[in-house]
C-alpha cells in the first residue's frame, strides 16, 4: 500500500502541473529576494531624497503597468488553444501589445509631467517609461508559454533578470553611479530579457519581419478591448490599490516620507509573498471541493481559515517585536525611525490572509463580477481617505490607516456575503474580530512589560504548545474537535 502511494506520488511530480507549480513557487521566492536585496542596496548606497525621486518615478512607472496590458493574456491563451491558424492570432497579439505600449508609455511621461515639476522625476519617468513597451511584448511570451505549459521558460529568464540587477547593485558598493545610469543599465538588462524572450523563450516562433506585415486593424483592437473590459479591470485594481498610496505620498508629503512609505511596503510585500502564493495553490482544491457539495467546500474553509489566521499574527508580532532592529541594519541607520511607519502598515497583514482565502472563496462561488464591485468600493474609500487625511494631517500614518481601513472594510463586505451564502455564521465572524483584538491589544501591553524581543520567542512558543497539546489530546481521544 505504502508503496503505491509513493508511485502515484511520484506520478504526481512528473505532471507538468506539479513541475510548472514548483518552479513558479521556487522563481517567484528567488526573484523576490535578489530584487530586494537590490532595493535594499539602493536604499543604502544614494541619498534618502534621490531614492525617494527614484521611488516616485518607478512607482507611476508600476502604477500605469498596471494597466498597460489591459488584462488580455486570458483572451489570447483561449483564442490561442481553439484557434487553428496559431501563427497569426500570436503575431496579432504580438503587434497589438506593441501598439498598446507605446500608448501607455505616452500616458506615463504625460502623468509623470502633469503631476511633478521636479526635472529629475521626470527625466526617470521618461526612461523607465520604455520598459512599458518592453513589458508588454514579453507579456506576450510569457502567456504563449502558459498556454503551452512552458512556464519554466519565463520563469528562468525572469530570474536570469533579478539576478543580472542584484549583481548590478552589487557594483554600487565599490562605484556610485548618478541614478540616471543606473535606470540607462536597467533598461538594458530589460531589453536583453526581451531578446531571450523572442529567442529562446518563444521557441523561435516569432518572425519579426512577419509580424511587421501583419494587419491588425485599430477596429478589431477596440473589440477585443471591450469585450474584455471585466479582466483589465480585475487586473489593474490590486495594483491602483496598493499604489495609490505611493502617489498620494508625493504629492502632499516630503521626499523622505516617500522613502519612508516604500521601505515599509518593500517588506509587507515580502511578507504577503506565502498568503499569495498559498491562496493561489489552495485555489484548485476550493473548487475541488465545490463540485463534491457545498458542505465540503464549507469544511476546507474552516480547514484552511486558521494557519492564515495565524500566520497574519505571526507577520505582525514579528514586524512589532523586531522593527526597530532589522530596519536600520538592512537600510541603514537614515531608516531608523521608518519602523514606526513599518509597524503601522504591517497592521494589514493581520486580516490579509484571510482576505485573500475569501476573495478566493468568494470566486469559488462563482461570484467574480461581486468581487469587481467589491474592489471598486475599497478603492473609492482608500482615496477618500487618503485624501481627506492629507488635506488636513500632513503625515504618513494617515495613508497606513488608510490602506488598513480599506482592506478591513473589504474584509467585511467578504463576510457579509459568506453569511449570505451559508458558508460562515455571524457568531464565527463576531469571533474571529474579538479574538485578533484581544491578541493584538493583549500583545501590545505585555511589550511594555516584557522586551519585545524575547516576548515574540515567548508568545509563540506558548501557542506552540498550546496547539501541540490540542492536537495529540484530539489524537489519542480520537474527538473531532474544531479548534477555533
Amino acid at each position: 500500500m505504502i508503496k503505491a502511494e509513493f508511485q502515484k506520488l511520484i506520478i504526481k511530480t512528473k505532471s507538468g502541473l506539479f513541475k510548472n507549480s514548483a518552479w513558479g513557487l521556487l522563481s517567484n521566492l528567488l526573484q523576490n529576494i535578489l530584487l530586494s536585496v537590490f532595493f535594499v542596496i539602493i536604499a543604502r548606497v544614494y541619498e534618502k531624497e534621490t531614492f525617494g525621486n527614484y521611488v516616485i518615478a518607478n512607482t507611476i512607472y508600476s502604477f500605469v503597468l498596471g494597466f498597460s496590458t489591459l488584462g488580455l493574456g486570458h483572451w489570447f491563451i483561449r483564442e490561442y488553444i481553439n484557434i487553428e491558424d496559431k501563427k497569426t492570432i500570436l503575431y496579432k497579439f504580438f503587434k497589438m501589445q506593441f501598439y498598446i505600449g507605446i500608448l501607455f508609455f505616452i500616458i506615463s511621461v504625460s502623468v509623470s509631467y502633469l503631476l511633478y515639476s521636479n526635472s529629475l522625476i521626470r527625466y526617470l519617468s521618461l526612461i523607465m517609461g520604455i520598459n512599458i513597451i518592453f513589458d508588454n511584448l514579453i507579456y506576450v511570451i510569457k502567456y504563449l508559454n502558459i498556454a503551452q505549459l512552458e512556464q519554466k521558460k519565463s520563469f528562468l529568464l525572469t530570474t536570469i533578470e533579478a539576478f543580472l540587477k542584484c549583481i548590478t547593485a552589487l557594483v554600487l558598493f565599490f562605484y556610485i553611479i548618478p541614478i540616471e545610469y543606473l535606470v540607462l543599465i536597467l533598461i538594458a538588462l530589460r531589453l536583453l530579457t526581451l531578446n531571450l524572450f523572442i529567442t529562446y523563450g518563444s521557441s523561435n516562433q516569432l518572425n519579426l519581419k512577419e509580424i511587421i506585415y501583419t494587419k491588425v486593424e485599430s477596429s478589431e483592437i477596440k473589440k477585443i478591448v471591450f469585450s474584455n473590459w471585466s479582466f483589465v479591470v480585475i487586473g489593474s485594481l490590486s495594483v491602483v490599490n496598493w499604489r495609490i498610496g505611493s502617489i498620494f505620498v508625493s504629492k502632499f508629503l516630503s521626499t523622505e516620507d516617500v522613502a519612508n512609505y516604500e521601505v515599509a511596503f518593500k517588506l509587507l510585500s515580502l511578507a504577503y509573498i506565502i498568503p499569495v502564493v498559498a491562496a493561489s495553490s489552495i485555489y484548485p482544491i476550493l473548487i475541488k471541493s465545490l463540485k463534491e457539495n457545498i458542505e465540503s467546500l464549507k469544511r476546507k474553509y474552516h480547514d484552511i481559515f486558521l494557519p492564515f489566521t495565524l500566520f497574519g499574527l505571526l507577520a505582525y508580532t514579528f514586524i512589532f517585536s523586531y522593527a526597530d532592529f532589522l530596519i536600520p541594519l538592512l537600510f541603514g541607520e537614515k531608516f531608523a525611525d521608518t519602523s514606526q511607519y513599518c509597524k503601522q502598515m504591517f497592521l494589514v497583514i493581520i486580516i490579509f490572509p484571510t482576505f485573500l482565502l475569501q476573495a478566493d472563496v468568494i470566486i469559488t462561488l462563482g461570484l467574480e463580477k461581486l468581487d469587481m464591485f467589491c474592489n471598486l468600493i475599497s478603492i473609492s474609500i482608500n482615496i477618500t481617505l487618503c485624501f481627506i487625511g492629507l488635506t488636513f494631517y500632513k503625515d504618513l500614518s494617515v495613508v497606513n490607516y488608510s490602506i488598513f481601513i480599506f482592506i478591513l472594510v473589504f474584509h467585511l463586505i467578504q463576510d457579509v456575503i459568506l453569511i449570505r451564502k451559508k458558508i460562515i455564521g455571524i457568531s464565527k465572524v463576531i469571533k474571529f474580530y474579538v479574538y485578533t483584538f484581544i491578541i493584538v491589544y493583549a500583545y501590545y501591553l505585555l511589550s511594555n512589560v516584557i522586551p519585545k524581543e524575547i516576548l515574540f520567542v515567548v508568545f509563540w512558543l506558548l501557542i506552540a504548545v498550546v496547539f501541540s497539546f490540542i492536537y495529540f489530546y484530539k489524537k489519542r481521544n480520537n474527538l473531532n474537535v474544531n479548534i477555533e
